[in-house]
């Protein structure tokens, strides 16, 4: 019997991801482009990770696509909820995982895992405080870029408390800490903290147990992870492949599928 390849796709609200999977065990091709549902994010990101494993839709033996915009997909062989995908990634990639908390552009979730499958989630999906949005404007506000909002934070030496969890308000407070001429790393120290007060919320209401794993493009801000530690009172693990959990789980459920 010949090699098994399938393949996910993971359309967020503000990237595409893919995976290309040799025998449910092996990552032989990956993509990401920074657009997601509604653009030409998840195409691209179809075409970049069959050029990066080499291959083309013929080689795929199955095809899972997942995330907000999976019901846009036609090349996929079937769909599935992020929250099990998400369960899925983050069990291969840290077998011990029990809590994951993802916090995507639009959304954040917290999802309770046993052996590997999800048993509970928390999501917040009705405001863009504590996600991805949220960093994105007050990053804005204060003219640096969302990936230098980590090492800036990092810099500070006293936290600037930005109470607000709304969007809108934070931003405000933003404005008048800077007005005060309060220093830029003390705001943003501050915003990561307002960013972990929310997910701490959310968490509470699932239970959080050892290991704890952060899923997401915002896992890539250390202030935020650093943030959510010293509130939460866990490790967090992170991964490289944190922006890929997603697309990681649908190809593994894909494989199931494939060689059921």
């Amino acid at each position: 019997m010949g090699d098994i390849y399938t393949m996910g796709i993971d359309v967020g609200s503000t990237a595409s991801k893919a995976i290309v999977l040799k025998n449910g065990a092996e990552i032989v091709g990956k993509s990401l482009i920074d657009v997601g549902t509604g653009t030409s994010g998840p195409e691209r990101a179809i075409q970049a990770v069959f050029e990066d494993a080499g291959m083309t839709k013929e080689d795929m033996a199955y095809i899972m696509g997942t995330g907000y915009g999976r019901n846009s997909l036609k090349i996929v062989d079937h769909n599935m909820s992020e929250l099990s995908c998400h369960a899925k990634g983050a069990y291969f990639l840290l077998p011990s995982v029990k809590t994951v908390i993802d916090i995507g552009g639009q959304d954040v979730k917290v999802i309770q895992i046993e052996n590997g499958a999800m048993v509970n989630f928390q999501m917040n999906d009705k405001c863009a405080a504590g996600t991805g949005r949220f960093l994105d404007v007050m990053a804005g506000v204060l003219e640096v870029k969302t990936s230098e909002l980590g090492d800036l934070g990092a810099q500070s030496t006293q936290r600037v408390d930005i109470s607000s969890t709304c969007t809108v308000f934070a931003e405000s407070e933003v404005i008048s800490q800077l007005a005060l001429g309060t220093h830029k790393c003390d705001i943003i120290n501050g915003v990561h903290h307002s960013v972990a007060a929310r997910v701490v919320g959310l968490a509470h209401r699932v239970g959080v147990r050892d290991d704890v794993m952060m899923t997401g493009g915002v896992a890539q801000n250390s202030g935020v992870v650093n943030a959510l530690e010293e509130e939460l009172g866990h490790v967090i693990h992170t991964d490289p492949m944190t922006q890929y959990v997603g697309a990681l789980g649908a190809a593994l459920f894909a494989y199931q599928k494939a060689t059921r």
